[in-house]
């Protein structure tokens, strides 16, 4: 789970990322390790090989829009991918990220973060802190805690895990 105190690198993508962009479906036969290497490399060939755990991306309107494969988030959480920030998000893909334990932040100014800035993100107070001179923090819709103790769990399946034992 990423908080204020840890400093995020910034990716971009434009909008309309489909699920197919980040999960291929040629690849959809294989596990999330395989599915995972293909991750955006239509739109940013790069992508898969160069982001660090800890990274962000930040998109367009409409992220996650296509089908329902659960696989386009666990792309992302298998990349280490701390968050993705976009104006809007398809809403299957909404609740699958959340499933999985990928953090999303709906934020209507997610287009003016730059490729390589560096941010810090405050889910619990819809904050987005700028580093290096940037202007001031961007303002994003606060995440429920629900949905918070899902991304700190690693995803509803290990919370619902982590009840059961305790």
């Amino acid at each position: 789970m990423t908080d204020q105190t840890t400093t995020h690198r910034v990716w971009r993508v434009g909008a309309d990322i489909d699920t197919d962009a980040l999960a291929p479906g040629a690849y959809m036969k294989f596990g999330i390790d395989e599915i995972a290497r293909h991750c955006l490399q239509r739109v940013r060939p790069e992508f898969a090989g160069q982001v660090q755990p800890g990274d962000v991306l930040v998109a367009g309107p409409n992220f996650g829009i296509g089908s329902s494969r659960e696989q386009a988030a666990a792309a992302l959480v298998r990349l280490g991918v701390a968050a993705v920030i976009a104006p809007s998000f398809n809403g299957l893909y909404f609740r699958n990220a959340f499933n999985v334990g990928l953090l999303l932040l709906t934020c209507a100014q997610a287009e003016t973060l730059a490729e390589g800035e560096r941010i810090t993100l405050d889910p619990v107070a819809g904050r987005i802190g700028r580093r290096g001179g940037a202007p001031d923090a961007l303002h994003c819709e606060t995440v429920p805690g629900f949905l918070l103790e899902m991304v700190r769990a690693g995803g509803l399946l290990n919370l619902l895990k982590q009840r059961q034992t305790s």
